[in-house]
């Protein structure tokens, strides 16, 4: 190689990485540094590919390796290049199309799921970047940390078919770039963006990955940076010419947003006869109106339909019948459904039915269930028995394009309201495609001429569709398609964008139930409810002309000084932040987004809020959110907080803060807080978007003044707690093993060292409070701390390790033991059945053996977090299994013996007498005796470390603990157990979640939120959502309108509230309450009762005013700028029916 080829692909190499490290600030680039790094990279250019793998940061490495010149067979050969690289006409191509490999999984049908699916190479025009990877190359370990909560929805074996998945994305204007997000945030091998047009000013209220400084560039060149800081495991790269059909064999699935109906039947004829079939995806977003075909090729097999947990049922009793009544526990509710299949395990005396063989479910209830079986001649069932649900696959065969477009059949409904539009807007999109062949570009917004040739169009293309033929075309509704028919809107791509993301991991893995096959959508209600002027929708030159084109330009002011208040920057905050951005919410002279989270940036969080990167983990969410919000728009007026919105600050979001917002949007993760928004909303008539995602299932909620129910009206009912009782001594479930593990894990190392420090901090007042409670909470308090500072001090870390031995033994053998001696496995109940019948397990004692890792495993986690809290270094040793084993041995263990009169709870009812019966005040003194004594002999400044759950860290052997508590919990009751990351799921509550279905529900709120900025909408232009991504389900409705409460003339809602100024006495309050018919019995402030009928003396109030009452009994002080206080009254009316009234506020300046 001559010295001017290796500087130059020396400058190549780089080039990205000068950049990048510019862009991180991660190093002083001097001059110096420069040259060094282009002599390094002039000698190593060899390992080219090496090179890359150490200086850009990688979760998953690339392999391969480089190959120069032309010489030898290229049917083996591995070209590597970096991932930001992109060639122009003059570049070379130093692979073959004979390189393109790809394996199918023969296994799993014809489904082209992954597996080792691979590239070696994209090829295609010579406009084009190359990135290459190894055929054979398996797909390395899943980063846990990053992608937990996407693992809780989809799991291992998916995730592997991902990372083993090429995608093609044709067409980068708003809707590309939100897939290809989605696409890069859930992790697939690799994205190749394909796009031969450049960025117009137009784009940019679409597209997030798209700057001013951008517009000329090609569109798919112009993506790539934004998406690969996203994900650097994934591999993205550029085709930005003329796509040919034989380019699409080097995908699994291919995804086009704009394309010619044509083309688009050519593409996908390939795709569907290809072998195996590559799943074809074809989507739109013309302003309002949106469509998704799939096509995934014949005999595709669905391998888990509806991602749910098999149902389970614990069985009570099986007949000798046929068919077989097979009556299960009244724990839970059954959730099997007639036709279903399930295999039995465990069951006692009818062992035939362990057979493994699946049966099938017939006249399903409640609490049982009829089996299509005839157990006539079975063994008789004696007890046990577990039933379980088996998943079946499920095989589509898919309709190519050329025929669906013709006989489309049941199309996808989403709004029940709306069912007869699909048929229609199958049609329209025909219609445009037609109009866009001949006249060479969409329809002008506000052209009546334009609108009517597009009618026209849909007119002779309905006439020519036979049986199908619609009996009306609604010209108003191609009116409104016809004007806004050029604009990608971003709401619209990002719901669409969420919807296609899921897809396309549905034809990677098999995971989910496919589109089948045509979705249409449109929320032509968000158009302004009066008619828009023509000229109102002329371009401003501007970024936001593809929306004005579509709204006007008094809307699009609106939006820019609406004041909008986001509370939460997680997933969906991220992305609500992008969405207004883009539309140009609070960008104005007036306007002003506020945004708050009192969080920080984790790890796990970077796989769906992808506003953040690695590099800003430990930085407060709101601050980054919205920094990179400005890159988006530099225009938009935000400002960030870190203050969680409740109660207690009410001094930073006051009454004036309330008072002056437009709109609020929640993008938050727990119901308390929503709850408090709402009350806050309520109270200030502020209209309310509401969202939520759990895993692929979201719900959006409007909450309007005056016009909706708000959200406190509703509630989920409480989840079902399992009985303590059952968690401490009889688990059937591995829930219950970890809600155990979870607490003990909590008692252990969090609450009783706390409570040794809050014992040697202030002991007198410790004691003292301890004496005043004189409960058995409070002894045991005492007791736990004692033990911790006497017979379970550790001062070693072999201290650690007996007190983990010894704890070991207690927990799995010596408790156990205990248990069966007081319940024998024949005992009987008070009434003479098994006391061990459904859903009682019977236990075994555990016998430790050093020879088993779970068991070592454990010592270690509890020796190690034991010695964290009485701050004792860790020796390195502790990793030397053979070391670990060796001082575990030495571990001296006493004998058990089972004692009589042990007392266990075994119902959730009982009162436990052994606590009640024994004189707590005389244990506390003596238990506050022997501590005094024992602090005389700790140094002064001794204190414990408590430690603290942090369920996404891997190294600090948290969940190590947690799952070998629950798994040996699980070993004594025979209960399956689970991995880890499971035992994480569900101890640490972890709440499924993906990027896909956040991006859809941000993308259905702000749909409403042009309505509400419109401000002339009525309740049945609104829309609340519910969608299952998985199914797909699309349930869109009208929100419900407030309960009105009707008294006399008079009508009220949750919405009112009744004011009454003057200062206001007692009396006048109660006379004017009078007036209206309604009886006062009681008035509250807060938690303080300022008047109440039934008690005579508080009739000596009567003359005192409300808020000098207020001030006594409340002990509150009013500030200056405080003009009213609000209370609560109780009324009843003349007939004594309790009336529920407003709430009212008293003005007392």
């Amino acid at each position: 190689m001559t010295i001017f080829r290796r500087l130059a692909l020396g400058f190549m190499m780089i080039l990205p990485i000068i950049f990048a490290l510019c862009y991180t600030k991660s190093i002083d680039l001097t001059f110096l540094n420069v040259l060094l790094l282009l002599s390094s990279s002039m000698a190593l250019s060899g390992i080219f590919g090496s090179l890359l793998h150490y200086m850009l940061p990688s979760k998953r490495p690339v392999d391969g390796e480089l190959v120069e010149g032309d010489s030898g067979d290229r049917d083996h050969q591995l070209v590597k290049k970096p991932r930001f690289e992109s060639f122009d006409s003059s570049s070379e191509i130093a692979s073959d199309k004979s390189d393109l490999t790809k394996s199918a999984a023969a296994n799993e049908g014809n489904n082209n799921t992954g597996g080792d699916i691979g590239i070696d190479g994209i090829m295609g025009n010579s406009n084009s970047s190359v990135v290459t990877r190894s055929s054979d190359e398996n797909p390395s370990e899943i980063d846990e940390d990053l992608h937990s909560r996407q693992l809780a929805v989809y799991g291992r074996e998916t995730m592997r078919r991902l990372f083993a998945s090429n995608v093609l994305v044709s067409g980068m204007q708003g809707l590309g770039a939100e897939i290809a997000k989605n696409l890069v945030l859930a992790g697939v091998k690799s994205v190749t963006l394909h796009d031969e047009r450049t960025v117009e000013l137009w784009d940019l209220s679409s597209s997030f990955v798209f700057s001013e400084n951008d517009v000329g560039k090609n569109r798919a060149l112009a993506s790539v940076q934004k998406l690969q800081e996203l994900n650097n495991a994934v591999v993205i790269s550029t085709l930005t010419e003329n796509l040919t059909k034989e380019q699409l064999s080097d995908f699994q699935v291919v995804v086009f947003t704009d394309i010619s109906l044509e083309k688009a039947i050519e593409f996908d004829d390939f795709c569907h006869s290809h072998q195996p079939p590559i799943s074809f995806i074809k989507t739109e977003v013309r302003g309002l109106f949106g469509n998704v075909f799939c096509d995934f090729g014949p005999g595709f097999t669905v391998w888990d339909v509806d991602g749910e947990e098999p149902h389970t049922g614990i069985v009570a009793s099986i007949s000798n019948d046929s068919p077989a009544l097979v009556s299960c526990v009244d724990d839970e509710r059954l959730e099997f459904q007639d036709g279903d299949l399930v295999v039995f395990s465990e069951v006692k005396g009818m062992t035939e039915l362990n057979d493994g063989k699946a049966r099938k479910v017939v006249n399903s209830r409640p609490y049982s269930f009829f089996l299509e079986e005839d157990t006539t001649n079975f063994g008789a069932y004696e007890k046990g028995g577990i039933v379980a649900q088996v998943k079946q696959p499920k095989v589509l065969n898919f309709k190519p394009l050329k025929e669906a477009i013709r006989d489309p059949g049941e199309f996808l409904l989403s709004d029940f309201s709306k069912f007869d539009r699909p048929p229609l807007l199958h049609l329209a999109f025909q219609g445009l495609d037609r109009f866009l062949t001949e006249q060479g570009r969409f329809p002008v917004a506000g052209s009546e001429e334009d609108a009517q040739k597009l009618i026209s169009i849909v007119s002779e293309i309905n006439e020519g569709s036979g049986d199908g033929k619609l009996e009306d075309i609604d010209p108003k509704l191609l009116r409104h398609f016809s004007f806004g028919a050029r604009a990608v809107l971003n709401p619209m791509a990002a719901m669409f964008g969420g919807i296609v993301g899921q897809e396309v991991v549905k034809a990677c893995s098999g995971k989910f139930h496919p589109l089948f096959q045509f979705l249409y959508f449109d929320s032509i209600e968000s158009l302004p409810t009066e008619p828009v002027d023509p000229d109102d929708f002329r371009p401003l030159n501007n970024r936001y002309d593809a929306q004005v084109s579509v709204f006007g330009s008094k809307l699009q002011k609106k939006l820019e000084e609406a004041q909008l208040f986001v509370v939460g920057s997680g997933a969906l905050g991220c992305e609500f932040l992008k969405n207004l951005a883009l539309m140009g919410v609070s960008c104005g002279s007036q306007g002003k987004l506020t945004i708050t989270d009192d969080d920080i940036i984790e790890k796990s969080n970077l796989s769906r809020q992808f506003l953040f990167r690695d590099w800003n983990i430990g930085q407060a969410k709101s601050t980054v959110a919205a920094s990179a919000a400005l890159t988006i728009n530099p225009t938009l007026r935000v400002e960030a907080l870190q203050n969680r919105v409740g109660s207690q600050t009410e001094n930073v979001f006051d009454e004036t803060f309330w008072e002056n917002l437009t709109v609020v949007v929640n993008a938050l993760d727990n119901v308390n807080a929503r709850l408090y928004v709402d009350q806050r909303c309520l109270y200030f008539q502020k209209p309310l978007l509401e969202s939520g995602t759990l895993g692929a299932k979201c719900n959006t909620q409007m909450v309007i003044p005056h016009l909706t129910e708000n959200y406190g009206a509703s509630r989920d009912p409480p989840e079902k707690q399992a009985p303590m009782c059952t968690v401490h001594s009889f688990p059937h479930n591995i829930d219950h093993c970890l809600t155990w593990a979870r607490s003990e894990f909590e008692g252990l190392l969090e609450k009783t060292p706390a409570e040794v420090n809050a014992y040697l901090s202030n002991p007198s007042e410790y004691i003292s409070g301890m004496k005043n409670a004189a409960d058995a909470q409070a002894r045991d308090n005492l007791e736990h701390v004692l033990e911790c500072l006497t017979g379970e001090k550790c001062d070693t870390f072999h201290d650690c390790i007996v007190w983990a031995r010894l704890r070991f033994e207690d927990y799995f053998t010596n408790r156990v033991k205990q248990l069966i001696y007081t319940f024998p496995e024949d005992a009987p109940t008070s009434t003479g059945a098994p006391f061990w019948s459904a859903p009682k397990r019977f236990p075994t004692p555990l016998q430790f053996s050093a020879g088993d890792p779970s068991h070592v495993q454990f010592i270690k986690a509890a020796s190690i977090l034991r010695a964290e809290t009485f701050g004792i270094p860790i020796p390195d040793w502790v990793k030397n299994t053979a070391k670990l084993t060796e001082e575990i041995d030495r571990v001296t263990v006493p004998d058990f013996q089972p004692r009589s009169g042990v007392k266990i709870v075994t119902d959730e009812k009982e009162t436990n007498l052994s606590s009640a019966s024994i004189d707590d005040d005389l244990v506390i003194n003596e238990l506050s005796m022997k501590l005094e004594k024992c602090r005389s002999y700790l140094p002064a400044s001794f204190r414990m470390k408590p430690v603290q759950f942090e369920k996404d860290d891997d190294t600090n052997y948290h969940m190590d603990m947690i799952a070998g508590l629950a798994n040996m919990r699980a070993r004594n009751y025979s209960i399956p157990e689970v991995d880890k990351l499971k035992a994480k799921f569900i101890a640490g509550r972890i709440i499924p979640a993906i990027a896909t279905s956040t991006a859809m529900a941000t993308g259905f709120v702000c749909l409403e939120l042009y309505k509400v900025l419109d401000g002339s909408h009525k309740m049945e232009d609104y829309r609340n959502t519910f969608a299952n991504l998985a199914l797909p389900l699309f349930s869109i409705a009208e929100p419900v309108p407030p309960k009105v409460i009707k008294h006399r003339e008079m009508s009220w809602t949750v919405w009112d509230r009744w004011i009454v100024r003057e200062n206001p006495s007692l009396r006048q309050l109660l006379d004017w309450l009078s007036e209206k018919g309604l009886n006062a019995y009681s008035i509250s402030y807060g938690s303080s009762l300022l008047y109440n009928s039934m008690f005579p003396k508080h009739r000596e109030r009567m003359d005192k005013k409300v808020v000098d009452l207020a001030r006594e009994l409340a002990k509150v002080e009013f500030p200056s700028n405080c003009c009213h206080l609000d209370i609560v009254v109780a009324c009843e009316d003349d007939d004594d029916n309790d009336i529920d009234i407003p709430q009212i506020s008293v003005y007392f300046r």
